[in-house]
């Protein structure tokens, strides 16, 4: 039986990540080509020209001399903590493929528990935003779920008060492979709730499939296509035609 190529491809270890952050300087320097690409230019009048301040780690224009922070504005902003401290809670967080408890950077970096949880928390924000700004393409699976359970002497079922209703969606490769995920929190599975998550998490022409709640049809809005699949079916990628080159089962 052959290994499976996902589980089995190289990741990126503890040993690689030493070698290319292991030092303040070194995360200052990734951090700078993440900042300005292209080189440094000056926030007010756009120059290239600079000197290094050191001793407050600041990047001065040399023309209008303003101060250019290299943490100012990003997640890092404020910090007390070193850079090194803070890319290897991102290393921590990002490799972990269940969910990381605040315990573990806090045993591993060495803070406390509350700059741990603080810490994790910015992470986790920014990685979320970083997904919503970006649309899910290309065949997407969609389906209706719900995070809690009925409380005791409460509803049962859909209309329990402790259930907070939420829609996924998986953008899959031509043979069902997922590539990326979207999970939002919505009012109800109502049309106005998919047509505006649609329009904001989806790109325009992609394919998306759904089980056979009404309200998935609001996708089309989004100008997207869109079909119905059985729930028994639904891991499964349909063999659809249109632009995608699919056609429908």
């Amino acid at each position: 039986m052959s290994k499976n190529k996902v589980q089995f491809q190289k990741g990126y270890g503890l040993v690689d990540f030493f070698k290319d952050y292991g030092t303040e300087e070194q995360c200052g320097q990734a951090l700078f080509k993440w900042r300005w690409p292209d080189g440094f230019r000056c926030p007010d009048c756009g120059s290239d020209r600079y000197t290094v301040i050191k001793a407050r780690n600041l990047s001065q224009c040399s023309k209008c001399r303003h101060p250019a922070s290299l943490i100012s504005g990003t997640i890092f902003g404020q910090t007390k903590l070193p850079l090194t401290n803070w890319f290897l809670a991102m290393h921590l967080i990002t490799q972990a493929k269940t969910g990381l408890s605040a315990l573990v950077p806090e045993r591993q970096i060495g803070m406390s528990y509350n700059t741990a949880w603080g810490i994790k928390q910015k992470i986790m924000q920014v990685m979320k935003e970083r997904d919503n700004s970006k649309p899910l393409s290309g065949i997407i699976q969609l389906d209706d779920g719900y995070w809690g359970g009925e409380r005791r002497g409460g509803k049962m079922g859909r209309g329990s008060e402790n259930k907070t209703p939420f829609v996924a969606a998986v953008a899959m490769d031509e043979n069902g492979h997922p590539l990326s995920m979207n999970m939002n929190v919505v009012k109800g599975f109502r049309t106005t709730e998919i047509t505006r998550r649609g329009k904001r998490h989806l790109a325009p022409a992609s394919l998306v499939c759904s089980v056979g709640l009404t309200c998935f049809s609001a996708v089309k809005t989004a100008k997207c296509d869109h079909y119905t699949i059985l729930r028994a079916a639904a891991r499964k990628v349909l063999p659809v035609k249109n632009s995608h080159g699919l056609t429908p089962g």
